[in-house]
């Protein structure tokens, strides 16, 4: 498809509907040898992989802080390589933080990523976001990654021995998101019966997937997503609970 020379290609790194893990730097690699632009969405990586820049070889990584980093909702962050700015790339819409204006019909982007920044932002937020990420490397985030995805991996084997849920992860290298179809059930009542249990959870609908849950023949996907904080008798007590509410 890249003998085709997009002018970018866009990939997930983790998509919302799953837990697999796309080859991001395999991709990257691809990209920088037919020179295309390439832009990785990290919203479900960042806080939960180690994530290596110079190994992605992305121009653009965008983050939120909300999902496993930990931090408030409405904060994210992002990565602009030096060979973009080289270019002179500028967002579509940019103002007096981004840009100096200079006459009443020319203005010069700053040389730095701050030209991708707004004037209007939380101040408080943003400072909530540098706390959860200084959080995140002390605790280390190899240590983060190896424990969160242990953990789901072992959620994975346990829902697997459970009559009528369906774990629908595939590929060869998948993260700290447990999705899994639930027969005869659907999304909302089961996820009230889980929080009646005191259980977190997240539904996956059709419309948030519709490529992937169409090719999987289902409607909604069960989302379990362990952190580092977790504990193996917590991913015990959420299969019990699974399986005591579908045989109930």
């Amino acid at each position: 498809m890249l003998e085709h020379h997009p002018r970018l290609v866009a990939v997930t790194h983790i998509p919302t509907s799953s837990g697999l893990v796309q080859p991001v730097a395999q991709i990257g690699a691809f990209c920088r040898t037919m020179n295309i632009l390439y832009l990785v969405d990290g919203c479900q990586s960042a806080g939960q992989l180690a994530v290596n820049i110079p190994e992605i070889q992305c121009d653009f990584y965008s983050a939120t802080g909300r999902k496993f980093m930990r931090a408030p909702r409405g904060t994210g962050f992002l990565y602009v390589s030096d060979r973009v700015l080289e270019r002179g790339l500028e967002p579509l819409f940019i103002d007096s933080y981004g840009a100096e204006w200079l006459a009443a019909d020319e203005y010069r982007p700053f040389s730095t990523a701050r030209r991708f920044e707004d004037w209007e932002f939380s101040h408080a937020l943003v400072h909530g976001l540098g706390e959860a990420v200084r959080y995140a490397n002390n605790v280390g985030i190899h240590a983060i990654e190896e424990r969160a995805v242990g953990l789901a991996r072992l959620l994975r084997e346990q829902l697997r021995g459970i009559n009528g849920v369906r774990v629908l992860d595939n590929g060869a290298n998948l993260c700290a998101i447990v999705t899994a179809q639930i027969q005869g059930w659907e999304a909302q009542p089961f996820k009230v019966e889980l929080q009646k249990r005191r259980i977190n959870c997240s539904l996956s609908t059709l419309d948030f997937a519709r490529i992937d849950f169409g090719q999987k023949g289902i409607e909604w996907a069960l989302r379990l997503s362990p952190h580092y904080y977790n504990t193996e008798d917590e991913i015990t007590s959420t299969v019990e609970a699974v399986r005591e509410i579908i045989h109930c």
